[in-house]
Formats: structure tokens, sequence, C-alpha cells
């Protein structure tokens, strides 16, 4: 039996734009059925007026813009993009392993924002949204954060952690939010939008 979204989609072919496997694991959990697309190169910049909160979907949408195919009247195209900020200041993807160390010393102990935008777009439609939620550390010893890099490698992960992995389940004292946002895909907010196409 299909579930009330893949009836709603019948006939559309959902393209996820993302070499995040978090990202595919989820949208695969909805039940759908989706490709995986292409973007050509694009350094995410943004521009320096936006709040931390507004980046994501800036950068969801441009990734969207820079999708590598014409899209076909049946085609509804996902893209996505993740932010970590804490006092304003956003932590990206770390370059190596001295600079993931850091970033995880600074979330050490205190609160931060997470926040995952999303563009949806089909050859009629763009539909942009984003989700924020707040994460917060136990305090980590230089230990944890050692044994954590070493063995889990977070350089392609906004902040340097996967709250999916030993760290989160280890030292994340609480979360006001989705977890599927700090995943990186607001997996609830996507459902209803999707059905609006």
């Amino acid at each position: 039996m299909q579930s009330p979204l893949s009836k709603h989609l019948e006939g559309r072919r959902l393209i996820l734009a993302s070499g995040s496997p978090r990202r595919r694991e989820l949208l695969g959990e909805l039940g759908l059925e989706f490709t995986i697309g292409q973007i050509k190169d694009y350094d995410e910049t943004y521009p320096a007026s936006l709040k931390y909160d507004e980046i994501p979907a800036y950068i969801a949408e441009q990734k969207s813009r820079h999708y590598t195919q014409k899209l076909k009247k049946e085609d509804i195209l996902i893209t996505s993009d993740t932010i970590v900020a804490i006092d304003g200041d956003i932590l990206g993807k770390p370059n190596d392993k001295s600079e993931a160390i850091k970033m995880l010393r600074e979330l050490s102990g205190r609160t931060h924002h997470v926040v995952t935008g999303v563009c949806l777009r089909s050859t009629d439609k763009t539909l942009t949204f984003s989700d924020t939620c707040q994460v917060t550390f136990d305090i980590l010893s230089d230990e944890d954060i050692e044994y954590y890099v070493d063995n889990f490698k977070p350089f392609d992960k906004a902040g340097a952690y996967g709250i999916q992995e030993w760290i989160g389940l280890s030292n994340i004292k609480s979360i006001i939010g989705s977890v599927y946002t700090v995943i990186g895909l607001p997996v609830q907010q996507l459902y209803k939008a999707l059905m609006l196409f």
C-alpha cells in the first residue's frame, strides 16, 4: 500500500541533488523513490547582510539554480544546506583535524543552533523553507574530542560533528526541535511541502 505522499506524487520524479548519505537515508525512510542529481561547482557564498538562520535556505536555492540538468515537467528537485551557528558565528565544515578539534572545543558545554534549509523546484514552482534546532553539548573532554575526530573523521559535517554518531549519543545534553534538522533534512516539513506539488 502506498503512503498518502507517494500516491500524491505518482507520475512525478524526485531528484535529490545532494552528496550526503544521511539525506539520502532520511528521504528513503519517508518511503519515497528518488534519483540522485548533481550540482555543478558552487562556492556556497552568501550576502553578508543575511542573518544566520536565513543562510541555509539561500544556499539551498542557489544550489537548485546550479543543478546540471534541465528539469522535465514531472521532475521535483530537492536541494538542501545545513549550518551550525554559535554566538552568531558560522561553523562550517572543518578543513582538517586541528580545525575540527577547535570547533568541538568551542561547542563544548554550550548551546548552539543548527539550521537546515531546503529548496523544492519544479518547472513551474519553487518552494524554499528552513528549520532551526537548538542543541546543547555536555562538557567534552579533550580525550572525547580526540577519540571522535580520529575515529569518525567529521570533515564533511558542519560544526565538525554528526548528531547520529558516537559524540551525539554520548555527549548531547539536550535538543529543542527536530533531530532530523540537525542530521540535515527536516523531513516533517519536507513531507508537508511535497504535498503542495
